[in-house]
């Protein structure tokens, strides 16, 4: 899967979400420790949809 760190972390590190889009959006936390066994919560692309248009 390829993740994609979010444009709005900060350049300090710590901050810091990454996000794949396949079947699902898949999103996880860079301050996880252990880069493979990194928790990651599964999304349906329309709850995601759901959840961004309501950042703006």
């Amino acid at each position: 899967m390829d993740f994609r760190k979010s444009s709005y972390s900060g350049g300090s590190g710590g901050e810091c979400i990454e996000v794949a889009v396949a079947d699902a959006v898949y999103v996880r936390d860079t301050k996880q420790d252990g880069y493979d066994n990194r928790a990651v919560v599964a999304i349906t692309p329309k709850a995601w949809g759901c959840f961004t248009s309501g950042l703006r």
